[in-house]
This record gives C-alpha cells, sequence and structure tokens, in this order.
C-alpha cells in the first residue's frame, strides 16, 4: 500500500482539458484569482463593483473616495459635536425624564447651540457653546461641564 504525501489543489483540478467549467463559464476565468481582480482586497478600487458590497459591509463607506488631506504636522479635530434641536428631537435616545426635566449623559460631546430648546434639559458634556448654555438656561435647565467655556 503507497501512502499518498502529496495532494494536488482544487484549483489545478477545476480547470484545463475535458474537467467542465464547474460553474465558471469559459475554463480560463477560472484560473486562480485573474478574473476576481486578486485575492484579498486587491482589485477593490474605482471601479470594482463586484467587491463593492463586500467591502461597504465591511469596511463602511469611508473606504472609497478621498477623504481629505491633513498635513503632518496638522492634527484632525476629532471631538464628537451634537446640536442642541438634535438631543431635543432625540431625547428617548439621549436620555431619561426624571419628573419634569431630561437627564442626558454626552460625556464625550460638545454641545452647540443650533436649533431651540423647549424642555428642560441637565446635560453632563465635555464642552459646550455660549449660544447653547444660554438657550438650555433660558429654558429652565443646565449644562455641567468636564472642560471650561471656550472665549
Amino acid at each position: 500500500m503507497t501512502i499518498k504525501t502529496h495532494k494536488r489543489r482544487k484549483s489545478s483540478r477545476m480547470h484545463g482539458h475535458g474537467r467542465g467549467t464547474h460553474g465558471y463559464g469559459e475554463r480560463k476565468k477560472h484560473k486562480h484569482s485573474g478574473h476576481k481582480g486578486g485575492k484579498g482586497m486587491s482589485g477593490s478600487g474605482k471601479r470594482a463593483d463586484q467587491k463593492k458590497t463586500l467591502v461597504l459591509k465591511l469596511y463602511g463607506n469611508d473606504y472609497f473616495g478621498k477623504q481629505g488631506v491633513t498635513s503632518r504636522r496638522t492634527a484632525r479635530d476629532t471631538r464628537q459635536r451634537i446640536n442642541i434641536d438634535t438631543i431635543e428631537k432625540n431625547l428617548e435616545t439621549y436620555g431619561k425624564k426624571e419628573g419634569e426635566k431630561w437627564v442626558i449623559n454626552l460625556e464625550n460631546y460638545k454641545i452647540l447651540g443650533n436649533g431651540n430648546v423647549k424642555s428642560k434639559l441637565f446635560i453632563t458634556a465635555k464642552e459646550a457653546s455660549k449660544s447653547a448654555i444660554e438657550k438650555i438656561e433660558k429654558a429652565g435647565g443646565q449644562i455641567i461641564l468636564s472642560e471650561p467655556v471656550e472665549e
């Protein structure tokens, strides 16, 4: 009895004369990875519609296109910001109601003053603009900051 020491790969058996196409159409289309644009993420560039759904699922829409230029010395501002009108529209998702007031925890955010406030909001935030503080205090709420207000 002889022991099989080397098993041929499927890629060498799936193509060639008289082997059939195994669902890949023409025989030459299934020779290695050339028809798919290469292995892995290769071929996922500008015109890679065959891989676009896979790439978007794995990496999101930021994979394609330009994301802007920042010089090496300039640090990009990565602070998270939110307007008070967004908070007002989505009160249930951002906070919980305690009596008449809404308690909202946005510790990593800067609160910006775009929009109007009707509810009493008690917000814990990293930073806030002057206009946001004024509008929230005018409505009977309060902002507790971990960093001082910018001048």
